[in-house]
């Protein structure tokens, strides 16, 4: 396309401090992009100085970023999304190498990478910010075998299809968790770039709790891991079950075996109910394994269907 658009979204909570550099920045390095700003209920003048900067602002009444990028990406129509923070901690100097890869059809979605160079470990100032960083890669790498780098970065960019495709049910800081856990469960194409990280000047003050909303990613995590892969994590739980009946019901048998009788009656009835409490797992996980499947491909022909109405009006607009 000869005139592609191109949205820079910025979700935004009492960032009144630092807005209008961003949008600077952005405009400077983009200037044919449009910048949406999405106020989320800030008790300061943020609006008003993202207004002054020559952004689209709108409203999202629904406390939480969950929130506010499910409303971005419902109401807003381009062909390349960028999201950013409006912290002024991402470079908007970086926002050409994050597009390339989206605008030249290599990738669906790139995700902005900011632990490989460490910025992100001499910049950042929150403790256990790192910690939590390392173990929802941990947890994503064992339970999807996918190795992602940065999954809580802010700053991503994305073509169309994705965009309308993404169901966002997140409501908080645990939409960049779900963002990442569904483009590798549906197979979307995605690749990281290395990007450097500034801490919040001074005056600005992090909106993250680092308890509370790292409790909810790995919330987050555990939930998609029962809606995407329902068979292993039953799997897990029949096992586990199983395991336990089994230890107990062999106490019973060697008992049975040498006395002829069985003494320990509620140690028995103990163990078939673990061992049938493990079977009924299983047939759970084998019944949801199949409906997710099914699910699945029914979304695979939604897609294809939104992909190639899409292409058709690509080449009608040329």
């Amino acid at each position: 396309m000869g005139n592609p658009k191109i949205a820079i979204l910025i979700p935004c909570y009492n960032e009144e401090l630092t807005i209008g550099k961003v949008i600077q920045d952005f405009t400077r390095e983009l200037p044919e992009a449009t910048i949406y700003v999405y106020d989320n209920n800030s008790s300061d003048n943020t609006a008003a100085v993202a207004r002054e900067h020559g952004a689209v602002v709108r409203h999202e009444p629904r406390q939480g970023k969950g929130n506010v990028v499910r409303q971005m990406f419902r109401e807003i129509d381009a062909d390349y999304y960028v999201m950013v923070d409006g912290d002024d901690t991402y470079p908007a100097e970086h926002v050409h190498d994050m597009l390339k890869p989206v605008m030249s059809g290599e990738v669906d979605m790139v995700i902005g990478d900011r632990l490989s160079n460490l910025t992100y470990k001499k910049e950042n100032k929150r403790a256990f910010h790192s910690f939590g960083n390392k173990l929802v890669r941990y947890l994503i790498r064992m339970i999807y075998r996918v190795n992602v780098v940065d999954v809580l970065t802010g700053y991503r960019s994305f073509n169309r299809i994705y965009v309308k495709a993404c169901p966002v049910i997140a409501r908080g800081f645990e939409v960049e968790t779900e963002l990442t856990i569904h483009t590798i469960d549906k197979n979307w194409r995605f690749s990281e770039v290395p990007i450097n990280y500034r801490d919040r000047p001074p005056g600005s003050e992090s909106k993250l709790s680092t308890f509370g909303d790292g409790f909810r990613v790995l919330l987050t995590i555990l939930s998609l891991f029962k809606d995407y892969k329902p068979l292993a994590l039953f799997t897990l739980i029949a096992s586990i079950l199983l395991f336990v009946g089994i230890v107990l019901g062999i106490t019973v048998i060697i008992d049975f075996v040498q006395t002829g009788m069985v003494e320990r009656f509620p140690t028995a009835i103990l163990a078939v109910g673990f061992v049938m409490a493990g079977l009924l797992a299983l047939s759970c996980g084998l019944i949801l394994d199949t409906v997710v499947k099914g699910w699945r491909k029914q979304y695979e022909l939604t897609v294809s269907h939104d992909y190639s109405s899409q292409e058709r009006f690509k080449h009608d607009d040329e």
